[in-house]
């Protein structure tokens, strides 16, 4: 029997793992995968989760891989700059007053190699169902069954765990899907004075444009009912649009998805966890999906050691509260403001901006909710 079973090696399942294991804990990971995940996903890095991986010993080869980013950026499609933003008014909040650049993938393979040998990771574990038992709570996977003390749902959106226990996954869907594009250009050539981080509002077609250490990324919104197939053709031209370079874009990767505002009811259920895109999914828009799963899971993942180590399940049970209020007061409001304030046309708010910038302790009152790190100090 493993102490705890978590269910998923991405970041939020991996950072769990870690959490535990230096804790002490006794931990198995099992990922459907034959190998970690590939996919850019998420790149973004908020101060409040430097600290959390700089805890963990994974911060620095994260540092050594991905861009500082100290400023963002707001502009209008066609109109230049409304306000830049320095996360440095941050410097007496945290020690890390920056983002960084650099996709989940890369993030990964950091935890991974940071885990003891003694905490094991099966790739090709495909969990199929999970069931409490006196024991426990048994994990039927693709490979036979494994018994746990305690489980902890890291396994996405789609998570088998959420549904098998049959948790509800309340919401709704956008009216419109993302494209992402990873684009070989240098940006900062054709935008001049761009940050690495900028949304560019216009009620008809708003974007960002993210820079990774080796490409950037179009974010570009997509009717809900039209063809893959056909929002892929007409991608080029969408392009050309931000930015004639005279020639086609280099593009290395496409995709379109369905973006969702979800929650569970509980991060907790028994001797289940959920924790992640497993307990709430939201928009992509000032990058707080990955970065609020990772706070759950090293929160979540430290209440359940002190669990372990005799202490009381009610504060176990305080965290999972705790974790589903910031996911539903901060992280969606906040994601569900910047996806409306794209779409405005309403010079007021850019000139509310242009104040922010201007005024330090404004812009740190704004920067300390954008970057979450009042949803980890204003906690009830």
């Amino acid at each position: 029997m493993s102490a705890v079973v978590v269910v998923g090696a991405g970041p939020v399942g991996l950072t769990a793992a870690l959490t535990l294991s230096r804790r002490g804990v006794p931990v198995t990971v099992l990922e459907q995968g034959d190998t970690l995940a590939t996919e850019s996903r998420a790149s973004t890095f908020h101060p409040p989760t430097l600290a959390m991986l700089a805890d963990l010993g994974t911060l620095e080869p994260l540092l050594a891989r991905g861009i500082i980013a100290s400023t963002f950026q707001y502009r209008a499609r066609g109109g230049g700059e409304i306000a830049t933003l320095d996360l440095g008014v941050l410097a007496a909040d945290t020690p890390y007053p920056f983002r960084v650049q650099c996709e989940q993938s890369k993030l990964t393979p950091i935890l991974l190699s940071a885990l003891p040998a003694h905490a094991g990771v099966r790739f090709g574990y495909r969990v199929d169902s999970l069931y409490p038992s006196e024991e426990g709570v048994i994990v039927h996977t693709s490979r036979g069954p494994v018994l746990a003390d305690w489980v902890i749902a890291a396994d996405g959106a789609h998570s088998t765990v959420r549904r098998t226990l049959g948790a509800g996954f309340d919401g709704s869907t956008y009216p419109e899907r993302f494209l992402v594009a990873s684009v070989a250009e240098d940006l900062t050539a054709v935008l001049p004075g761009i940050a690495p981080i900028n949304y560019v509002f216009d009620p008809e077609e708003w974007l960002v444009l993210l820079r990774t250490p080796e490409h950037w990324r179009v974010l570009l919104p997509t009717p809900a009912d039209t063809r893959d197939d056909d929002e892929l053709a007409r991608l080029p031209a969408r392009l050309d649009a931000v930015a004639d370079l005279g020639r086609p874009w280099r593009v290395l990767h496409a995709s379109l998805y369905q973006v969702h505002q979800r929650v569970t009811e509980s991060f907790r259920l028994g001797r289940v966890l959920l924790a992640g895109d497993a307990a709430h999914v939201n928009n992509p828009l000032g990058g707080m999906g990955m970065n609020s799963g990772i706070h759950d899971a090293v929160q979540l993942a430290d209440a359940l050691a002190g669990v372990l180590d005799g202490g009381p399940e009610s504060e176990l049970d305080m965290v999972a509260v705790r974790r589903r209020t910031v996911a539903v007061e901060h992280v969606q409001r906040a994601s569900h403001d910047n996806w409306q304030r794209l779409r405005s046309q309403d010079d007021g708010y850019h000139q509310q901006l242009r104040a922010l910038a201007a005024d330090p302790a404004a812009a740190r009152a704004y920067l300390r909710r954008a970057c979450l790190l009042d949803s980890l100090e204003n906690q009830p």
